[in-house]
Parts: structure tokens; C-alpha cells; sequence
């Protein structure tokens, strides 16, 4: 009787371990799928064993004779542009779970508070005022506007000790506020073609990434998802409000600063690389959260995951909806995310 509960007992721990290697193992292969479609597509079409192989030949692996232009285009513009993507909609999908926990509204997502509205300003001031006379680069620019907003938010919302409605007023009125500067600035422009380009980054372009923007977003959404998962209890605290958290001795103050800066950070990066790519970390959560649940600790992995794989396919539909033109990001995810979205409100209104 004792053998067959010690089996038992080890086939349930081996399952523990294998069942969550197996999930990131697929979720892997499915990235590396969509990374590999990805390179592939695009004016000259170039074969999934092409794109393998240049890659296996950079690493050293493999040493296979390849074209020369299919290789330039693989590491020069395509598989940086698709990584990065993977980074960018990963980054947004987690920080769209965060603000959706710490501010327990299913409609908050990355720019609530102000962020991209932030870095737009900062983007037109550079390109269109020429504020740092071209020594400050467009998206130092987007970055140092996003922070701006984000500390005018914390201003408004009285830091740490402003409530989740509170910081979520702050947000519109900075969004407000931002915009109207951007849109001022835009519309006085003297140079329409100049305008017509800040405007087209703004709704969300991969077309100028390269390989330095990779390190740096792979870095920081690396780096912040890990910091978020120490805190995924305490997001489940804050699924029961303020004042439970608080008697489950959670510092609420400190935790929504911290928190909120780090999303901060991460949407910062991800605006001031590509502009702002709406409705990833407003969509993506909820449908993860109908596979794998509220629980943060799985939440967020599996936020990150989802997010890459649909922020790949978005750059692929940019490319490809209309022969010989390129849409912004932001109208794609826009075109599946809101009839998405509104199939997730109808499933959540027939479950309450």
C-alpha cells in the first residue's frame, strides 16, 4: 500500500514538472513559428529553412551556403523588426495585466496614464519643433515625453496615497492634456510631409527597428517580468481591493508606485521604439485570463506569450492587407481587437 502511494506521489511531482517544461517548450516552438513566418514574408519572400539557416550560421552552429541578399535581408531588417515585435507585444500584454489588477478596472490598459499620449508630445517636439537641435533622437524624445507624463499623473493623483479612480482621472486629464499639445504642434506644422510621417510612427511602426532596439526591449521586458512575478501575490491581494491588501499586510502606497513605474518604464521603451499599439494590453488579458485564470503568477507568463505571437501576426498583417504598402500597427491590432474585445464584454455580460 505504501509503494503505491510513493508512486503515486512521484508520477503527481513529475507531472509538475513536466506539464509546465511541455507549456513553455510549445509556447517556444510557437514563437519561433511566428518569428520564422514572419522573416519569411515580405516584397521578397524568402523560405522558412533559408531563414534557419542564416540564423544556425551566425550562432556558428552550421555553416551552410546561403544567397547573399536573402542573408542581409534576414539579419539586416527582418528578424530584428519580428523580435522585437515579440518583445513590444509582450511588454504591453504584461503591463495591461498589471494595470488592470492594480487599478481593478477591466477597461485599463498600458496608456492610461498618459504615457503614450507623453511620448507623442516629446516625438513632435523633436521632429517638428527640433527641440535638441538634432542632437536628441525622436524617440529619446517619445521617452523623455512618456516619463513627463507619467510624473505629471503622480503629481495629480497625489503619488502613492491617490486611489485607483483617482490616478485613473489623473491619466485622462494627462492624456487630454498631451494630445492637445501634440495635436497643436501637428496641425501648425509648416512642413505637411514631415507631419504626415510623426503622424504615421505615432499609430504604431516596426519599419525603423534594428538590432540596438532588440537589446534594449528585450532587456527591459525581461527584466520586468520578472520583477512582476515577485509581486503576483500581491496583484492577487489587490483583486479584493485596497483595504483587503492592506489587512493581508500588503504596503499599498509603496506597491502601486512601484508597480506603476515599472509599467511605466516598460510602455515608455515600447512608445518611444514603435509609437503607440493600442488594444494588446487591453485585450490580450482578458482572453488569457479565460484560459488560465485570475491567478498572476500564471497570468502574466502567459500574458507575455499570447502578446508576442499576436503582436508577430499583427506586423505580418501590416505587410500583407494591402499589396505593396505597409498600415501602421496600431490600425491592425485596432481592426481585430475591437471585435475581439466586444466578444469578450458579450461572454463576460451572459457569465454575470
Amino acid at each position: 500500500m505504501s509503494i503505491a502511494a510513493e508512486t503515486s506521489k512521484s508520477s503527481r511531482l513529475l507531472r509538475r514538472i513536466i506539464a509546465p517544461a511541455a507549456f513553455c517548450l510549445a509556447c517556444l516552438a510557437a514563437i519561433a513559428l511566428a518569428v520564422g513566418f514572419s522573416v519569411g514574408i515580405g516584397d521578397m519572400p524568402i523560405p522558412l529553412s533559408s531563414t534557419y539557416s542564416a540564423i544556425t550560421n551566425k550562432l556558428g552552429w552550421t555553416s551552410i551556403e546561403l544567397n547573399r541578399i536573402h542573408e542581409a535581408v534576414i539579419w539586416d531588417y527582418r528578424l530584428s523588426r519580428a523580435l522585437v515585435a515579440v518583445f513590444c507585444g509582450a511588454g504591453l500584454a504584461l503591463c495591461g495585466a498589471i494595470m488592470q489588477a492594480m487599478l481593478r478596472n477591466p477597461l485599463a490598459e498600458p496608456y492610461v496614464l498618459g504615457i503614450s499620449a507623453g511620448a507623442s508630445t516629446g516625438a513632435v517636439a523633436v521632429a517638428i519643433l527640433g527641440v535638441g537641435a538634432g542632437a536628441v533622437s525622436m524617440s529619446a524624445g517619445a521617452f523623455a515625453g512618456a516619463f513627463a507624463a507619467f510624473l505629471f499623473v503622480a503629481l495629480l493623483s497625489n503619488g502613492a496615497r491617490g486611489g485607483a479612480d483617482r490616478t485613473i482621472l489623473a491619466g485622462v486629464a494627462t492624456s487630454q492634456l498631451f494630445n492637445a499639445a501634440t495635436s497643436y504642434v501637428v496641425t501648425t506644422s509648416g512642413n505637411a510631409q514631415q507631419a504626415r510621417d510623426v503622424m504615421f510612427w505615432l499609430l504604431g511602426s516596426f519599419g525603423g527597428v534594428r538590432w540596438p532596439e532588440f537589446v534594449l526591449v528585450s532587456v527591459v521586458v525581461g527584466c520586468g517580468l520578472v520583477a512582476c512575478l515577485f509581486y503576483a501575490r500581491v496583484l492577487d491581494a489587490f483583486a479584493f481591493g485596497d483595504e483587503a491588501a492592506s489587512s493581508l499586510g500588503v504596503d499599498v502606497g509603496r506597491t502601486r508606485v512601484i508597480l506603476f513605474a515599472l509599467t511605466a518604464v516598460m510602455t515608455a521603451t515600447i512608445v518611444s521604439m514603435v509609437g503607440a499599439i493600442g488594444f494588446v494590453g487591453l485585450v490580450v488579458p482578458h482572453a488569457t485570463r479565460f484560459v488560465v485564470g485570475p491567478q498572476h503568477a500564471r497570468l502574466m507568463p502567459a500574458c507575455a506569450i499570447t502578446g508576442a505571437i499576436f503582436m508577430v501576426l499583427a506586423d505580418i498583417a501590416s505587410r500583407t492587407l494591402i499589396p505593396q504598402q505597409v498600415l501602421p500597427i496600431g490600425v491592425v491590432t485596432a481592426l481585430v481587437g475591437v471585435p475581439f474585445f466586444s466578444i469578450i464584454l458579450y461572454k463576460l455580460q451572459r457569465t454575470s
